[in-house]
């Protein structure tokens, strides 16, 4: 029996239905990184608090290393590999870029995708967003830069 203890997973992933195997223990990050390659969602703190793992999940952010994978079943899925191309990228991405709202890239991910739930979310200013945006760490220090983008991106 090759699924041995295994639970069946069928997600939408960056529009896509997937059909999976997990280990019940298993969080969407590890899925998401080991199982499927998709490695644009970093590995962190894996404890919640830095930010890296942050994908959507039917539209809001959630940190992928806190949640267990087989808890999403049916769930739409939302990763950086989803939202833009390198020759298309997404508004958010290219504001990420004019603003220099990057400089290890290590969060950036994690970051523009909180953006744009954010963004969904419905911001009023710069302060707003900056305290929207605490659950993302850049020790680059490039909060303001990332600020400035989501603004630019936001109307605002």
């Amino acid at each position: 029996m090759p699924n041995a203890g295994r639970v069946d997973l069928r997600l939408i992933l960056n529009g896509e239905r997937r059909d999976l195997a997990v280990e019940p223990f298993d969080t969407l990050l590890d899925v998401l990184r080991d199982q499927l390659g998709l490695t644009g969602t970093k590995k962190g703190c894996d404890m919640g608090a830095c930010g890296a793992c942050t994908v959507l999940a039917d539209g809001r952010r959630i940190k992928a290393c806190l949640a267990l994978a087989a808890s999403y079943e049916g769930r739409s899925i939302t990763t950086i590999e989803g939202i833009g191309a390198p020759e298309a990228l997404h508004p958010l991405q290219a504001a990420f870029v004019r603003h220099d709202a990057l400089q290890c890239g290590y969060c950036t991910p994690g970051q523009i995708l909180s953006g744009l739930a954010l963004i969904e979310e419905g911001v009023a200013d710069r302060a707003a967003i900056a305290e929207g945006m605490s659950g993302n760490l850049c020790r680059c220090g490039a909060h303001p830069a990332i600020v400035a983008a989501i603004a630019e991106v936001a109307g605002l």
